[in-house]
């Protein structure tokens, strides 16, 4: 059996949200991702930005129904290796414009955590997380 085009871990195939200007949500997610060793795949078909570290897992585009983006209750968690990288993404977010929604820092609901959470220039809720 050939490999999938897409990669969620076994556990997804894929994750795609919308973003109202997919120029802006790219920069803000080459920066914040690539402080993961997450990679900017490229364009596909009609203005998609694909980004994953050797196939595609993580989509962001236009809503294909033409209608805003919304996500309000969803929140999309990147796996980090170590406490530095959960701050360099937050950081690297900051900087691409995103917005804060929770520093780095331990989190007390999973024994170990370490996480940091941002909201992209969208409006879409996104954290990292790492184990220590």
């Amino acid at each position: 059996m050939a490999d999938p085009v897409i990669s969620g871990n076994g556990v997804f195939s894929h994750v795609f949200i919308g973003a109202a200007d997919v120029e802006q949500s790219a920069a803000f997610y080459d920066a914040a991702l690539g402080a993961l060793g997450i990679n900017n795949l490229g364009p596909f078909g009609n203005g998609w930005v694909l980004y994953g570290r050797e196939k595609p897992a993580f989509i962001i585009a236009r809503p294909g129904n033409g209608e805003a983006p919304s996500s309000n209750g969803v929140t999309v968690g990147f796996a980090a290796a170590t406490p530095a990288e959960v701050d360099a993404f937050h950081a690297a977010g900051l900087a691409a414009g995103g917005t804060d929604e929770g520093q780095p820092g331990p989190r007390g609901h999973l024994p170990g955590a370490y996480a940091a959470y941002l909201r992209d220039p969208a409006g879409n809720k996104v954290c990292s997380y790492t184990f220590i």
